[in-house]
């Protein structure tokens, strides 16, 4: 294992500190309890939005702490969910009397730790509403969820909420946004390599040197199927043909396409795939008005990719365009 750390135990603890230092302008960071909280927070009369999840799939949700998306991330241990503490902790940093919303990735750890902070702030006093994201139509069920998985959707969920937030939304409406775009988007995943998790120093999982998973979950879940390397094309159109059948989308949709990349995966390959992504999409009719390419929801330094399509309204559009400033994804400000 080759990885630019210290001492494993420490990696998400360095890193945090690390990023408070490269972005005071943006956030500030508490290290015990652990958490990420946007620098002018709480904001009064603001909803605040809390999202977090085991560290490793940086920049989410660290870096997308600021005006017009999070208001707090609580990181976890690499791949493990953050426990209630912190969780509690940064709920609390965000309350501007508006109620706080949880942003929850369908992975069980999350969903129950998320949900016991939730309980312990509603008995302080503060309303706090939950959102559970299960974009990735690879699965049904794995071993980490009762369901689908939360995966790259959940970028697009943030962003979305983040400006109903900004624009100053009621608890109830911006809840209803949040799920409206994960009922609106699907997302799936493939796998060229595994990756290491510090603490464990050796690979995930193993792949032959000519095989990749395809539906592969970003904490290196097993996907669908295992198959021989194909050519770029024929990947985006096993991984297009799933999420076009599953809302389904239909000619004459407007979309948002998303092609994100796991952490090891050059730019240069990524606009390759979206390439490829778009041209299927417009045989079928499918209008893609709003784009993002890019390293957003990583497995560590796993090579492949995923791809989400979002169905857009007018409303959707709006708030995708609403300005944002965050370490990852600024624009409009």
């Amino acid at each position: 294992m080759k990885k630019l750390i210290n001492d494993p135990k420490n990696v998400v603890t360095e890193a945090v500190a690390g990023f408070a230092v490269a972005h005071p302008d943006l956030v500030r960071v508490s290290l015990d309890p652990i958490y990420i909280v946007r620098a002018d927070a709480p904001v009064a009369g603001k909803v605040g939005i809390v999202s977090g999840g085991g560290s490793g799939h940086e920049p989410m949700h660290g870096g997308l702490v600021g005006v017009g998306m999070l208001d707090a991330a609580v990181p976890g241990a690499v791949f493990t969910s953050p426990t209630p503490d912190p969780i509690l902790a940064a709920t609390q940093a965000v309350d501007g009397g508006a109620g706080v919303l949880h942003i929850v990735k369908n992975y069980t750890g999350d969903v129950l730790n998320f949900e016991t902070a939730a309980d312990l702030a509603l008995a302080e006093g503060i309303e706090v509403a939950s959102v559970i994201i299960n974009d990735d139509v690879a699965v049904k069920d794995s071993l980490y969820t009762a369901g689908r998985r939360g995966v790259a959707g959940t970028v697009l969920v943030e962003k979305i909420a983040g400006a109903a937030a900004e624009r100053g939304d009621d608890l109830a409406s911006v809840a209803a946004v949040a799920e409206k775009v994960n009922a609106s988007v699907r997302s799936m995943g493939v796998a060229l390599t595994p990756c290491v998790v510090p603490h464990a120093g050796k690979p995930s999982f193993t792949l032959a040197d000519d095989e990749i998973e395809i539906g592969i979950g970003i904490h290196g879940e097993p996907g669908r199927e295992r198959i021989k390397m194909e050519p770029a094309d024929a990947i985006v159109d096993r991984l297009l043909g799933p999420i076009l059948e599953d809302l389904p989308f239909a000619s004459g949709d407007k979309v948002l396409l998303f092609v994100n990349g796991m952490g090891g995966t050059p730019q240069v390959e990524l606009y390759v795939v979206f390439r490829r992504a778009a041209e299927a999409l417009a045989e079928q009719g499918i209008d893609v008005t709003r784009t993002l390419v890019g390293n957003f929801t990583t497995s560590l330094e796993m090579q492949g990719m995923s791809i989400s399509v979002l169905k857009l309204d007018d409303e959707l559009t709006t708030l995708w365009d609403a300005p944002v400033a965050t370490a990852a994804l600024r624009w409009g400000r």
